[in-house]
């Protein structure tokens, strides 16, 4: 694919990384390490905050209307724990639940018993587009404070100085038209001189409706994608090549 535009904006699960990785090392660790990330840090800032968030996308308007006088008597930590699982079990993409899994991991980043899978033409190809003057963001369903984690502690190192931008659920969900026009906003930059690479086709083709340009990876492991739909499609980064602007 030839791209002569200024952004390039980056999905991660079955983009930069393995769907494998993900869902094979990242969510077990979460299930493994839930119980007593609940119970050694039950009461502290970023837990009341994140309980609150996981209440409001259950339907609550905060965590004391869902579980009332339960908090300091053990119902709390159930409920959260339970509806965690829950949300994991659907793989729902709430706000919530992607919070929670970011203070979780960051033990296991900061331990090094997690290191972020990339793929191998990942890193060449950022720090190529970075020489080049391009501006790289992040958007994924994970929290940002995960993405951070996740590209601070990698097999091919510290990759976090790459990127200038990162955006999650916050910002909108990420197959819905309007994020990408927050996005694009964001950036400073017309739409259509942003790239956006990413394994879902919905995702893809709500960027595209926004005016981004867009490019399907069909990376090992991800998902079958139906024939006929009109995206450039690639298998890795390095069959990008980027044009000089104008």
């Amino acid at each position: 694919m030839k791209f002569s535009g200024r952004g390039i904006l980056l999905d991660i699960e079955g983009t930069t990384s393995s769907v494998s990785f993900v869902y094979d090392v990242m969510f077990p660790f979460v299930r493994r390490e839930l119980d007593q990330y609940l119970r050694v840090n039950w009461g502290s800032p970023a837990l009341n905050e994140v309980c609150d968030l996981i209440a409001k996308d259950a339907g609550y308007g905060s965590f004391d209307a869902w579980c009332g006088s339960g908090r300091e008597k053990g119902r709390g930590q159930q409920l959260i724990g339970e509806e965690i699982l829950r949300l994991m079990d659907g793989d729902v993409k709430a706000t919530g639940l992607k919070a929670i899994q970011g203070l979780i991991w960051r033990s296991g980043f900061e331990s090094g018993e997690m290191q972020a899978h990339v793929y191998g033409d990942v890193l060449p190809a950022v720090q190529a587009w970075n020489n080049a003057g391009c501006d790289i963001r992040i958007y994924s369903s994970g929290s940002i404070a995960a993405q951070k984690l996740f590209f601070g502690h990698t097999v091919v190192g510290n990759m976090l100085h790459l990127f200038q931008g990162h955006y999650d659920t916050t910002t909108g969900p990420k197959k819905e038209v309007e994020s990408y026009c927050t996005i694009a906003k964001n950036f400073g930059l017309p739409p259509g001189e942003i790239l956006f690479l990413s394994d879902v086709l919905a995702e893809l083709e709500a960027a595209r409706a926004a005016g981004l340009q867009t490019c399907l990876c069909k990376r090992p492991g991800n998902a079958e994608v139906e024939a006929g739909r009109n995206q450039p499609e690639i298998t890795g980064f390095d069959q990008i090549e980027l044009l000089k602007s104008g």
